[in-house]
């Protein structure tokens, strides 16, 4: 498994867990109400959501990461498309970011 589909996978857990929440309204109302432990947002999503949720992660001191694509997201969580998504839990937000981390290395 490479380690794209580890953070991938991470991120199904977490929906399966019921510790993420995905598309643009519902991962705003989490950043805002400051239950969001990371952000992601697709790199195919539209440059005015990318920079609308850089702007309010770096407020709310929320990490974000612009990975995958809309197809990819919404595949890792089961639905369709998706731009974003909020993971709520801290230990899959870890897990996530630590992935991802190594993949920019």
């Amino acid at each position: 498994m490479n380690k794209r589909d580890k953070a991938l996978s991470l991120i199904s857990l977490a929906m399966k867990a019921g510790r993420c929440a995905s598309g643009e309204m519902m991962t705003e109302s989490e950043v805002k109400s400051g239950r969001a432990r990371l952000v992601i947002v697709a790199s195919d999503a539209s440059d005015n959501t990318k920079k609308k949720f850089r702007d309010m992660c770096k407020f709310y001191r929320v990490p974000i990461y612009i990975y995958g694509d809309k197809d990819t997201l919404g595949h890792a969580m089961g639905k369709e498309f998706r731009a974003s998504l909020a993971i709520l839990d801290e230990g899959f937000a870890d897990g996530i970011q630590k992935e991802l981390n190594n993949q920019i290395a």
